[in-house]
């Protein structure tokens, strides 16, 4: 499978989760992006276009992490959960972003679930 037939097919997949996952204030969208090294998570208001909190192994705080990738995903999705809490978000919506609920993607899911959020 080519590299434009994986890109496309995960589009598609977005597409379709993207059609029945909406964002609000209250109940803001959760969505993550694994790249090969890195992760990405942020919480969206889909009604007024804005990132209320994002958190990545990129930022300041978080290039130290030590440990698996998986771990690592874990700690971010505390780390997120903890600054939706002071946000006062407690539930969010689950955007997988086109990734198979598996690996990374669980475990910052996981993470975020042991730390206080609902979905």
């Amino acid at each position: 499978m080519s590299q434009i037939d994986k890109a496309s097919r995960r589009q598609k997949i977005k597409d379709r989760s993207r059609a029945s996952v909406c964002g609000t204030l209250a109940k803001p969208r959760l969505c993550v992006y694994r790249s090969l090294s890195q992760i990405y998570a942020q919480l969206i208001d889909d009604a007024n276009g804005k990132t209320v909190v994002a958190v990545s192994t990129m930022s300041k705080e978080n290039r130290a992490l030590s440990g698996s990738k998986s771990e690592r995903c874990r700690v971010i999705g505390s780390q997120l959960a903890q600054k939706a809490l002071a946000a006062g978000i407690t539930t969010v919506v689950f955007d997988r972003n086109g990734f198979r609920y598996h690996g990374r993607v669980k475990a910052l899911a996981d993470g975020a679930r042991e730390a206080g959020l609902i979905f």
